[in-house]
């Protein structure tokens, strides 16, 4: 049987090791880039995985002043289209990371 002090040792390193973990995960999640899109690709928003906002781009096409109303819309939807992809790409991510820790179904690390 070990004793109390290797015990806490133990887990002081078992969590020195989840952190390390933690923030190699988040440094990958900002390389990972996702793309949202909307109207039919007339404007997409790169991001990143982390949710870093790395560049818009609108089709010529929608430069109208009497279409500003839609064009404002379709940028809302594709930074939403960006950052829905982020989060699952991320939530993926973190999956892999913590899925081998045994841990209850519903529980969330802080990231």
């Amino acid at each position: 049987m070990k004793s109390m002090e290797e015990m806490i040792k133990a887990a002081q390193e078992a969590a020195q090791t989840v952190q390390t973990q933690m923030e190699e995960a988040q440094a990958r999640l900002d390389s990972i880039e996702v793309e949202g899109k909307s109207g039919g690709g007339l404007v997409s928003v790169k991001a990143t995985a982390k949710g870093r906002i790395l560049s818009v781009s609108i089709d010529d096409s929608l430069m109208k002043a009497e279409e500003k109303g839609i064009l404002e819309d379709l940028v809302a939807a594709a930074f939403n289209d960006a950052r829905d992809k982020a989060d699952a790409v991320s939530n993926e991510e973190m999956g892999k990371m913590t899925g081998g820790m045994g841990l209850p179904a519903g529980f969330k690390l802080p990231f």
